[in-house]
């Protein structure tokens, strides 16, 4: 039984023990605290069965063991893990031969500082990958979740949230970014705690919304400041990574940034490192970065206004949260939900909902999504004086003329365009308006009725009509 790491090292393989402390030094100075080292090649197999590794540096002549016949061994027993392959011999073929034994990667002594650090992280990089792909099978398979407690404040029995929480659970105990996508008020902070909750990391959550902030903004808030960097800075301050270190930092509106603090955040992502306002030494960061936001960002890219580079290490792992108007199953339960919260900071008696609320929810499109029905359910309680809760602010909030022109569009994109099929009259717009009204209402002639802007009376007449010439 493998002895499970909560950071797994990198295991460095080689039988000088000079090389072994240089290239030690080298990666704990780069950030890599967890670092291992073999001065020979026989105990790496035995230390693979009590330990978990994230990528190995072997190697490749070495006495007593073979370093290509060891690389066959670990990628059969360990595929998960990358190995790559160093050696003072610079031959084209040899390069060849390791790669085909499943080598990650090639590096011929002396190697590069940048070099080396650089292909030690994309190792990392992919074990975690690997690793986050066969637990997310096993999660899926098992069906269940294991930290149900972390999603306890987000209200839901849809399926699709469902399967979100299960990969929130795999990606959350590792290091890389995270992204979190969807509409206003969807609750993408929500989703950041549950990612801090089941990581695990001692430090703290720090959330800041960075829209608005102008550069130097940005940067004092997150790397803080020296004595003196800037007039009215008479003593220093720790930014909020170093708040949150150890723990996680959570950036929403993180679209809403200008290009140079982009060039900041990339920096901080691709070295851990960071240099306060008014220092020329940089700090270390061990900070996990969550990032949100409910802008398309491809199309900022496209338009010049967010970096390709940064899109790409922030999404190492991406969050997509549906808006309310594709879970309206949702909407009976978070009305519950909502309705007890607000009398009981209202300290009022919790009041009935009628039954077709949650009808007449449904047919609305909810831009502000579950913050707005929040919203809406706080205002009805707060006027409510007694007896069954009134549907009146809700029908106010939605408007019966609005709710009729999103009827009325999604009619008119049903209706057959002009020339195949001809121009509709308005009999059958009229007939097509009631049925979508119809059915948006779940057949409920009441609401159906306040969404076409018409009584109830006026809508059964028209039915009636229907049936008679039917």
């Amino acid at each position: 039984m493998k002895k499970l790491l909560s950071a797994p090292p990198v295991l460095l393989v080689d039988d000088e023990p000079q090389i072994l402390k240089s290239f030690s030094l080298m990666l704990r100075s780069s950030g890599i605290k967890e670092v291992a080292a073999l001065d020979d090649g026989t105990k790496v197999l035995p230390f693979l069965e009590g330990n978990a590794v994230s990528t190995i540096v072997l190697d490749l002549s070495m006495p007593r063991v073979s370093g290509l016949g060891l690389l066959s061994e670990i990628n059969d027993r360990h595929p998960l893990v990358p190995v790559v392959i160093m050696s003072a011999i610079n031959e084209l073929e040899t390069a060849v031969e390791c790669m085909r034994a499943g080598a990650f990667d090639y590096l011929v002594k002396p190697v590069e500082r940048e070099r080396f650090e650089s292909t030690v992280r994309r190792g990392m990089e992919l074990s975690a990958l690997r690793a986050e792909v066969s637990s997310l099978k096993q999660r899926l398979l098992k069906g269940g979740l294991e930290n149900e407690g972390a999603f306890s404040s987000i209200i839901t029995a849809d399926e699709r949230m469902r399967a979100v929480f299960q990969y929130v659970e795999v990606i959350a105990a590792t290091n890389q970014p995270v992204l979190i996508m969807g509409e206003t008020g969807v609750g993408k902070e929500l989703f950041a705690r549950a990612v801090h909750d089941i990581s695990g990391r001692k430090g703290a959550f720090i959330a800041v919304n960075v829209a608005g902030l102008d550069d130097t903004m940005f940067s004092d808030t997150l790397f803080g400041h020296k004595k003196g960097a800037y007039t009215g800075a008479e003593e220093a301050r720790d930014g909020l990574i170093a708040q949150a270190a150890g723990g996680t930092l959570f950036l929403d509106e993180i679209g809403d940034t200008s290009e140079s603090s982009q060039v900041k955040l990339l920096r901080l992502l691709q070295e851990q490192k960071y240099y306060p306002l008014g220092s020329d030494v940089p700090k270390g960061s061990d900070v996990r970065i969550v990032v949100a936001t409910n802008r398309d960002l491809q199309r900022l890219i496209a338009d010049g206004k967010f970096r390709k580079d940064l899109y790409y290490r922030l999404r190492a792992h991406q969050v997509q949260i549906p808006p309310l108007r594709e879970r309206t199953g949702d909407i009976p339960l978070l009305l519950n939900r909502f309705i007890s919260e607000a009398a009981s900071e209202m300290k009022k008696r919790k009041p009935t909902a009628p039954p077709e609320l949650a009808t007449l929810m449904s047919t609305y499109h909810f831009p502000g999504n579950v913050r707005e029905l929040q919203a809406m359910v706080y205002d009805a309680v707060a006027r409510h004086k007694g007896g069954v809760l009134s549907m009146e602010s809700f029908k106010d909030v939605i408007g019966s003329e609005r709710a009729f022109k999103e009827s009325a569009a999604r009619a008119a994109e049903e209706t057959a365009p002009y020339g195949a099929k001809g121009f509709p009259t308005l009999k059958e717009m009229e007939e097509r308006l009631i049925a979508r009204a119809l059915e948006l209402s779940n057949g409920n002639q009441g609401i159906a009725a306040s969404l076409l802007g018409l009584t109830r009376q006026a809508l059964n007449k028209r039915l009636n009509r229907k049936r008679y010439e039917a």
